[in-house]
Formats: C-alpha cells, sequence, structure tokens
C-alpha cells in the first residue's frame, strides 16, 4: 500500500510496468520522425503509419536490421555513410531508427504469431 502526503492511498505498484522509465520521449521522437518521414512511397503516397503491422518476413526483417546495424556500426567507428537509393548522408539517429523498427516488426511478427518462429527457422 503506497500512502501520499496529501493522505491519498493507492496499492502496491512495483509489479507494474514502468512504461515512463523504460522508454525515452527524447528518442522517442527521432524515432517518430524517421517513421514518419518514411510513410511516402515511391509512387508519391502516403501509406498508413501502421502498414508495417499486416505483415513482413522475419527473414525481410533481419536482413534490413543487420544493413542498419552495419551502418551505424561504420558511424560509429568514424565512416560516412550514404544511403545507396538516394545518396543522402546518413546519420547515427537514422541508423538506430531503422534498427528500432525492425526490432519492433521482428517482435512484433513473434508476438502476432508464435508459430512464425517455428515456421521459418524449421
Amino acid at each position: 500500500m503506497r500512502e501520499f502526503d496529501s493522505g491519498a492511498t493507492r496499492s502496491d505498484d512495483s509489479y507494474k510496468y514502468d512504461i515512463e522509465g523504460f522508454l525515452s520521449p527524447l528518442a522517442l521522437d527521432v524515432y517518430f520522425e524517421y517513421m514518419h518521414s518514411h510513410r511516402v512511397q515511391e509512387d508519391g503516397k502516403l501509406r498508413a503509419s501502421d502498414n508495417w503491422q499486416k505483415g513482413i518476413s522475419l527473414s525481410q526483417y533481419i536482413k534490413s536490421l543487420l544493413r542498419h546495424t552495419h551502418d551505424l556500426w561504420k558511424i560509429h567507428r568514424g565512416y560516412a555513410v550514404f544511403d545507396k537509393k538516394d545518396g543522402h548522408y546518413i546519420t547515427s539517429k537514422e541508423a538506430a531508427s531503422g534498427i528500432l523498427f525492425n526490432t519492433f516488426g521482428y517482435l512484433h511478427e513473434l508476438v502476432k504469431s508464435p508459430a512464425t518462429e517455428e515456421i521459418e527457422h524449421g
């Protein structure tokens, strides 16, 4: 039982997720910016923000995750990394956001369909 200076009481929350402590609003801002910037498709149309939740294979997520990880590693070592598609300079924030997206997508697919891991990996 918790009791506040005001006299109000609440049940113990030590067993509840501390979402405020687990997440960084600053890091989330960068991730949201990254995700929004990638909503524009090659045809110029804006895809729904939750389009990725329709399903992408684990193998595609891992391939992209490793590319972004490789980019971040090179940037961390002081090398310039450029996007092969449009030639823009990739920042460490962009690479880290790509890692986060692919990790989130991979985890989403595992949670959505636990059998997916068994199917794709034998």
